[in-house]
């Protein structure tokens, strides 16, 4: 992340954000493998094309912080558990199109995965946007 305010942020990349998907529950152990397949090769064909800067799983247990001074701690999970961000994929895409089209074709979406996509800044866009109103203002 840059820490020049004085350029406006600019698009280096798309998040993935995974959710909700308790799909090991209603399927046998070889569908299960199969399905793990299914989502291995899609990982590798996202690695193997350039696209996957990054990816990881995350554990069910985190705190949330908040307030003045951060000085309100939570255990989570934080959300209700179907809506949970399971892990994520970075991808090096120049599109937010791209990055659509490589989320639908998660084989996870037959199972309830949601995929949220979010552009990755540069820089912090709300700070450039106050610095910027504040500048005009002078």
């Amino acid at each position: 992340m840059s820490l020049d305010l004085t350029t406006p942020p600019r698009v280096t990349g798309y998040l993935l954000l995974f959710k909700g998907a308790h799909w090991p529950e209603d399927l046998s152990e070889s569908e299960i493998r199969q399905t793990m397949e299914k989502v291995n090769a899609w990982f590798d064909r996202l690695s193997a094309a350039g696209k996957m800067v990054a990816a990881q799983p995350l554990m069910p247990e985190g705190v949330s912080i908040s307030g003045k001074s951060g000085h309100l701690v939570t255990d989570g999970p934080f959300a209700e558990a179907k809506e949970a961000i399971g892990g994520y994929v970075l991808l090096s895409v120049d599109t937010m199109e791209e990055a659509v089209a490589l989320a639908k074709s998660n084989p996870m979406h037959e199972y309830g995965l949601t995929t949220e996509v979010r552009p990755v800044a540069s820089s912090c866009p709300h700070l450039y946007r106050i610095l910027t109103q504040l500048a005009e203002a002078a």
